[in-house]
């Protein structure tokens, strides 16, 4: 009895064969623990669909056993589907102190701040959540304050790296904690979770000191005009170095859009950024200086319609507005599926006369994420008897496992997973046993998983055929047809000009109405399925097109 219950099983609810949205739980008798809980951004065909959630199901059925939650670091993908999966699953949160800064902001918006508990880690310690010892390990990644966990069960070590690469110099100082890692490896590690963002790319990700010294270049090269960087909010050393190099050309830098905003604003108070004093000005103090003295530091590069950045490319931008020459800088690559929106937003910037400069162009960006000679050396420091790819497509994982085959892990023991898989590990053996409740949980406006699959399916018909109502008051005893039918058409014809097809339309269902009353149908289902099926084939007939149909039938 006793080995039957000795297994860990490790679930993936969110972050596997997908970017995004990462989740991952340990489970181990009655005990579960839960690493990140990020969001993803909606595909072009989830219409009107503002995130996506991981769905929760399984944890929310197993409450009484979730000890924690413990976050690698302040991404939206990581800790972005907080606020919507507190609710249901309230459980103490566990991160670095930039990481809770910025959760911190988005529980304050969700009004839930007071109602969560939130604890402080720093890189370096270790805190037991029921049977598990979770340690905290600094790395670096394109944000401040990430971390990478060991976690130890009653079976072994597991250790998930969280987003990491691996930066000689990086911005703050402080080298990913290489020596813990070789540590762990020496002693001996049952399971890694490794990132697989950049796991197709050979060779090193680029030190982000790399990015500074451009920046300065760019800066040298541009005395008189003024200067404005697009980047990640999150990312707070690309923000530094743009400041430091402000700083050095005797520029003051304004800051615009909300998450850039508060992104400055917490990590300046929490001490992850340095501004020299009398460097920051208020947006509404750049008319007081001159294009030369100015930088302004901007979200949207990736494009976002309502981001900064766009609005002032289409001049709806209340304060700032683009001058000819203005060099703007686009310091990101683009993410998977945003290209279009960023061209567009390049467009109306050089139509405008501004000089941009944006991936390509100049290295003004560098990966958060390790290439494959920096994934071959957390494997070769590791050294894991099971090897699981996390956060990545499904080609980023096979990539992966590629690498970790050539490096002598044996290939029964590495694990490809999809959302829902479960891993579950015993003394033996390892094996992929089972599936929970996963997928994703849409969340529009205030309504979070009320947009399914139906709704989606409705709006795209919607989208893409129009809708045509048919109202028609009728008798109630008699089903006699006392007014109408009349037809609203709504994204399927102008009506002004299709007025033969609108009447024809009408004499084809007041042609089936009659039938109906000839034979004293009244059944309201019948009714409407006749209106709906006469309706569309003379649609289709006379358009080759497929409105939705919604008969209105009223009864006096």
């Amino acid at each position: 009895m006793a080995s039957k219950k000795q297994k860990l099983r490790v679930i993936s609810l969110g972050g596997l064969q997908e970017i995004g949205k990462n989740m991952t739980v340990l489970e181990y008798n009655n005990d579960i623990i839960i690493i990140d809980c990020g969001l993803a951004f909606p595909e072009d065909d989830m219409l009107g669909i503002d995130l996506v959630i991981p769905d929760t199901t399984y944890l929310q059925k197993n409450i009484d056993k979730v000890r924690g939650i413990v976050l690698t670091h302040g991404h939206e993908d990581h800790i972005g589907a907080l606020p919507y999966v507190l609710r249901d699953i309230n459980v103490p949160v566990f991160g670095t102190m930039l990481t809770l800064g910025l959760l911190e902001n988005k529980l304050r918006e969700h009004d839930l701040l007071n109602a969560v508990t939130l604890h402080t880690v720093v890189p370096g310690e270790t805190i037991k959540l029921g049977q598990f010892k979770v340690e905290f390990i600094h790395t670096n990644h394109s944000i401040a304050d990430a971390v990478a966990l060991a976690i130890t069960t009653p079976l072994g070590v597991i250790v998930h790296t969280g987003d990491f690469k691996i930066d000689y110099t990086p911005i703050d100082g402080d080298i990913m904690d290489i020596h813990r890692f070789a540590e762990l490896g020496k002693q001996g590690v049952l399971l890694l979770m490794s990132d697989s963002t950049n796991a197709e790319r050979k060779g090193f990700t680029m030190s982000e000191r790399n990015v500074g010294r451009v920046f300065d270049q760019i800066f040298e090269e541009t005395p008189k005009n003024r200067i404005m960087v697009a980047t990640f909010s999150s990312n707070i050393h690309r923000i530094q170095q743009i400041i430091n190099s402000a700083y050095t050309y005797k520029r003051k830098v304004a800051i615009i859009g909300r998450s850039m905003v508060n992104a400055v604003k917490t990590s300046t108070e929490l001490g992850y950024l340095s501004v020299p004093a009398g460097v920051l000005i208020d947006i509404s103090e750049i008319k007081n200086y001159t294009d030369e003295q100015l930088v302004i530091i901007t979200t949207g590069s990736q494009g976002e319609t309502m981001s900064a950045l766009s609005r002032i490319a289409v001049n709806e931008h209340k304060q700032v507005h683009v001058k000819p020459d203005d060099k703007i800088i686009i310091s990101a690559s683009s993410i998977p599926g945003n290209e279009k929106n960023i061209f567009r937003v390049i467009n109306e910037l050089l139509k405008k006369g501004a000089n941009v400069v944006y991936e390509g162009m100049a290295d003004i960006h560098v990966s958060g994420h390790a290439r494959q000679e920096e994934l071959k050396l957390m494997l070769a420091l590791i050294k894991p008897k099971y090897f699981m790819p996390v956060h990545g497509e499904y080609m980023h994982l096979v990539s992966h496992k590629d690498i970790a085959v050539s490096m002598g892990i044996e290939k029964d023991n590495v694990f490809i997973m999809g959302i829902g898989d479960v891993l579950e590990i015993t003394k033996n053996e390892a094996k992929v046993n089972g599936t929970v409740t996963s997928g994703q949980v849409l969340v529009d406006g205030l309504g979070v998983g009320d947009v399914g699959n139906i709704v989606l399916r409705d709006r795209k018909h919607l989208s893409q055929d129009g809708l045509m109502i048919v109202v028609v008051t009728m008798e109630k005893e008699t089903g006699t047809v006392i007014a109408g039918p009349d037809i609203i058409s709504r994204g399927f014809v102008y009506v002004r000009e299709a007025e033969e097809l609108m009447e024809e339309a009408k004499a084809v269902v007041q042609e089936a109405l009659m039938k109906c009353e000839e034979k004293h149908i009244t059944g309201w289902s019948y009714i409407k399925g006749l209106i709906k099926d006469t309706l569309k084939n003379y649609l289709w007939q006379r358009t080759k097109r497929s409105p939705m149909i919604l008969p209105i039938i009223t009864e006096v």
